[in-house]
């Protein structure tokens, strides 16, 4: 290895050190978000730590205003703050997404979606990004982390290993280690995986929320779902139809299917179940 390196240990080092961080055309699918922060230093934080395994694809949800604009204005602000997308709701910012990652601690919540540990997290992105999927990791407020109605838009639920005196873990750590896992722990996946090992790819994120959407007003109008029961049934689809992993062309059908339907029961509407 001395010889190997010899005049050159700067470039030989860079190699050796960088050799397992993944390739820009995957790093460029996987994108972070941030669910309303508001501390300006850990939003910081979280973008040195993109910057340092080489993510670029930012976005926060419902900022709070003077903290963004000072985590945004701050001198020496990384030109991926500046070019962050600023989203109204986890939907918006997710919708283009094939697989949608939560990230919290198990301490105070029973999980509604598959948990997965996060040294386990790399082969399932890889297997995503093997079929032309896009990612999301979606971390929550510094606070209370993500809430009940944020993980129902999430595929998966990750677990960072933590001591159960200290469950909790700042913002910005906790996107450095789940980056890292990421960036140079995970299986890398390769271009030329056909889709017979791979899969068909995944509907996006905001599909799946077209289908919730046609789904409720097709209930809705079948009278079946009561106006008590409104909300928590739009939460429980929106968990059920990610469960269901379904194909881009899978939930076109889907959604074909309960279109008919809904246009049937309104163009004839003396055929209604009444409302309860």
């Amino acid at each position: 290895m001395g010889e190997l390196c010899a005049g050159a240990p700067k470039l030989c080092l860079a190699r050796v050190y960088n050799q397992d961080v993944l390739s820009d055309s995957f790093r460029n699918r996987i994108g972070v978000v941030l669910v309303s922060p508001r501390n300006p230093l850990n939003i910081g934080a979280a973008a040195r730590a993109m910057a340092n395994f080489g993510f670029s694809r930012l976005s926060v949800v419902a900022p709070y205003a003077p903290t963004w604009r000072e985590a945004r204005s701050a001198i020496g602000a990384p030109e991926l703050l500046q070019s962050a997308t600023e989203c109204e709701s986890l939907a918006e910012a997710v919708a283009d997404c094939t697989l949608v990652v939560g990230t919290g601690t198990l301490t105070y919540r029973k999980p509604e979606q598959p948990v997965v540990q996060l040294p386990n997290l790399g082969p399932r992105i890889a297997q995503e990004l093997d079929r032309g999927g896009r990612i999301a990791l979606v971390f929550g407020p510094e606070k209370h982390g993500l809430t009940r109605e944020d993980l129902s838009y999430c595929h998966i639920l990750v677990e960072i290993p933590t001591d159960a005196r200290q469950p909790s873990m700042n913002l910005g750590q906790a996107v450095a280690v789940c980056l890292y896992e990421l960036a140079a722990r995970s299986h890398h996946p390769s271009p030329a995986n056909t889709s017979e090992t791979s899969g068909p790819p995944s509907g996006t994120s905001g599909s799946l929320d077209l289908l919730t959407q046609v789904i409720e007003e097709t209930m809705l109008a079948a009278g079946y779902s009561p106006k008590g029961m409104q909300s928590a049934n739009r939460h429980d689809l929106r968990l059920m139809l990610r469960r269901l992993s379904l194909s881009a062309q899978d939930l076109r059908r889907a959604l074909g299917l309960f279109r008919r339907i809904l246009w049937r029961l309104k163009r004839f509407p003396a055929r209604k179940i009444s409302q309860n």
